[in-house]
């Protein structure tokens, strides 16, 4: 199945929601009007409508392999990068200084959207590539930005984040490679990551790695960590590439989904390159503080894989609807002469739109998020850019979180929709709800994503953040009170009450967590679920309160009717759930905790 970019719902989000006029206002931005953005996310459509989406099935049947330390990419797909790199995709939101385009995360982020749904499989590459250039940007030597970046936007070279080792999962306390100083400053690194997406494969001709290691005399733990770029080929000092460094992929894994995206377990100082025992590395910022610049990379591939999972879900929805208006099964309830498309059937109907409110909800958050990372990091008023900086902070876990959980939920009912034929690889909807199911593993589980929300983002300030965005959802429901009819009604009422229940657990948090700690960590999924949920339900809400002013004045588009109905739907059928959530998880601690270890 084809998959068809939703620019006009994207467009709506970016205008109407997410404010891209305010953020064309900030200084460097002026360039990012909405004309220019319009223009942007039609060209990255076309990209991947016609190139990379072809490609989805294609990798999933004939994915990457590995042979003698070398991995070759499925069919296309190097190609295909070569035309995402010479579009200046990898750049968009990188500095004109190395070659990208400075534009906004905002309007960033429907391009990432896009070429997720097109394949996730090879979107991986250009989202660690941006976490990697993030992190040099952040803490990088003005060496290592003029030797890598500039290479890295212009696709030339990729990048990799390089933190898991067979021990050291989520606890990178655990974290033993080792980097040795060497006399002329660089560092020789030796040790086993795992996980490496992207860390091996044939699309560019170096891949930079940036690699967590410790020094011989750092402390224990996470304080004693630090982060060097480790090149699979060494730069020479005029920028052509030089003698093949002691990196090398010892396999690919075999797995479950997003089959065309390498995923390596590289070995560090097996001395297999041309450099002699120890990979040749160079110390990203200071010694020991690797973790606080690799966060830097976290948050960017965190949000990106938020947007991976609004992305694969889109993907799900549209194969859903062309199958259920394709496939012609049983007379319609009403009456019909013969058998109908089962799109006419009230169940179908419900999958359907519970798919579409769940992603139009989603990514409503994701891009008003994004919005927040624009202002914090360009606001002329210091006020307004450290506040939304915080508030950008406290919806990172909600976009990684309830995003990736909520596609898997929307890839399942997409294999529902087909029936059967879901169940069949042919049709390519169990694809979807494979790919998906990683989404809430990598870069932090759901649960790591919910244990920051609550101790980072919740109780440290005293739910100071959480409560000021409680009084803008209680201005909208204001705002819904002033519009007649059911939807708007609906919405009020449910609305209302999702952020009353969010409000309590919010109290129960800060209230609690020293002296019932386990309890309150007992419902931190819960948690992040409750608030995704509802904020999902307000940016719907502001939705339907504009598509209402845009029919007042006249302008009878049908677009305007479906998110209207949509968000009717999401009040009735999704954030009325939020309430049982407020009791589950202010009540349910003792029980998840009731059962010693050896009772299981």
């Amino acid at each position: 199945m084809t998959y068809k970019a939703p620019l006009k719902d994207m467009l709506f989000v970016l205008n109407e929601l997410a404010g891209l006029d305010r953020v064309a206002a900030l200084p460097g931005y002026e360039h990012a009007d909405a004309d220019t953005a319009a223009a942007i996310l039609e060209e990255n459509a076309k990209l991947c409508e016609d190139v990379i989406a072809p490609l989805n099935r294609v990798g999933d049947v004939a994915p990457s392999w590995w042979k003698d330390g070398a991995v070759t990419v499925t069919a296309g797909f190097k190609e295909a990068f070569r035309a995402y790199a010479a579009g200046g995709w990898q750049g968009l939101q990188h500095p004109e200084a190395y070659g990208g385009q400075n534009l906004p995360k905002l309007v960033h982020t429907p391009c990432a959207e896009m070429v997720n749904s097109a394949s996730l499989s090879f979107a991986l590459c250009p989202l660690l590539t941006d976490g990697a250039v993030e992190a040099l940007l952040t803490a990088g030597s003005d060496e290592l930005k003029d030797t890598y970046i500039a290479k890295m936007l212009d696709g030339t070279w990729t990048g990799s984040m390089n933190l898991t080792e067979p021990q050291a999962g989520s606890d990178l306390a655990l974290v033993r490679s080792k980097a040795v100083k060497q006399d002329d400053g660089s560092y020789r690194v030796s040790g086993q990551k795992i996980f490496i997406t992207y860390g091996e494969h044939d699309m560019a001709e170096n891949i930079v790695h940036l690699v967590l290691a410790r020094t011989p005399d750092a402390p224990e733990g996470v304080k004693g960590i630090s982060l060097f770029v480790v090149p699979k080929f060494l730069v020479n000092a005029d920028g052509s590439l030089g003698k093949r460094n002691d990196v090398y992929c010892a396999s690919i894994e075999h797995k479950l989904g997003i089959k065309a995206s390498p995923t390596a377990v590289l070995l560090f100082g097996d001395n297999k390159g041309e450099v002699g025992q120890g990979a040749i590395g160079y110390l990203v910022g200071e010694e020991n503080r690797g973790l606080e610049y690799m966060f830097i990379m976290m948050n960017a591939a965190r949000f990106g894989v938020g947007m991976q999972g609004i992305a694969v879900a889109e993907r799900a929805y549209q194969q859903a609807v062309a199958y259920a208006r394709d496939r012609v099964q049983s007379r319609d309830l009403a009456g019909s002469p013969g058998p109908v498309a089962i799109i006419h059937h009230p169940d179908v109907k419900r999958m359907l739109m519970q798919m579409r409110a769940l992603v139009e909800g989603a990514r409503a958050v994701a891009y008003w998020a994004a919005a927040q990372a624009d202002v914090a990091h360009h606001s002329a008023d210091a006020a307004a850019a450290k506040e939304a900086q915080a508030i950008y902070e406290f919806m990172v876990p909600i976009v990684k979180g309830w995003s990736t959980e909520l596609s898997i939920e929307v890839a399942s009912l997409g294999v529902q929709v087909h029936g059967g034929m879901g169940f069949i690889e042919e049709t390519g909807a169990a694809q979807h709800y494979r790919d998906a199911r990683i989404l809430t593993i990598y870069e932090g589980t759901t649960a790591i994503q919910a244990n920051d929300f609550i101790g980072r983002k919740t109780v440290r300030d005293g739910g100071a953040v959480a409560k000021r965005l409680l009084a803008q959802i209680a201005q909208t429901e204001e705002q819904l009170a002033q519009v007649s009819g059911p939807a708007f009604a609906a919405m009020r009422t449910q609305l209302a009450a999702a952020r009353t229940a969010m409000a309590e657990v919010v109290d129960y948090m800060v209230a609690n967590l020293k002296t019932d700690i386990k309890g309150v960590f007992a419902g931190s999924v819960p948690y992040l679920k409750l608030a995704g949920m509802l904020m999902s339900g307000w940016q719907l809400a502001r939705a339907m309160l504009v598509a209402q002013a845009k029919q007042s004045a006249g302008d009878q588009d049908a677009f305007y009717r479906s998110k209207i109905a949509t968000a009717h739907y999401y009040a009735d059928h999704i954030l009325s759930q939020v309430p049982a959530l407020r009791s589950a998880i202010v009540n349910g601690g003792a029980s998840v905790n009731a059962l010693a270890e050896s009772e299981f």
